[in-house]
């Protein structure tokens, strides 16, 4: 079975406050669906491209687990607490196998 990812690259941050508050709501309920952190935020240089600010990168058992995450009631509440004052483009991906 192929992973999920969220891919998360945050192009504007205007209320901070309001991102620890979503992050320390959500990711319990992403763990609950299997989300494991990669990536998120940390020292990066951008060599292509637009410069976020910030990435955010989860993965997931599957793409169908991630998908579920996302589209699930608890962590959209969540999610409201951050999309007002966030911008960022958010993207599922599921994952490669060459196994």
């Amino acid at each position: 079975m192929k992973k999920g990812y969220w891919i998360s690259l945050y192009f504007k941050i205007d209320n901070q406050e309001n991102l620890k508050r979503y992050a320390e709501t959500v990711t319990p309920i992403i763990k609950s669906f299997g989300g494991k952190p990669l990536v998120r935020g940390g020292k990066h240089e951008t060599y292509d491209g637009d410069n976020f600010v910030r990435t955010v990168i989860w993965e997931f058992p599957s793409y169908q687990k991630a998908l579920e995450c996302h589209n699930s009631k608890e962590y959209q509440n969540g999610w409201s607490l951050a999309k007002d004052t966030t911008k960022r483009h958010m993207q599922i991906v599921e994952g490669f196998n060459i196994e």
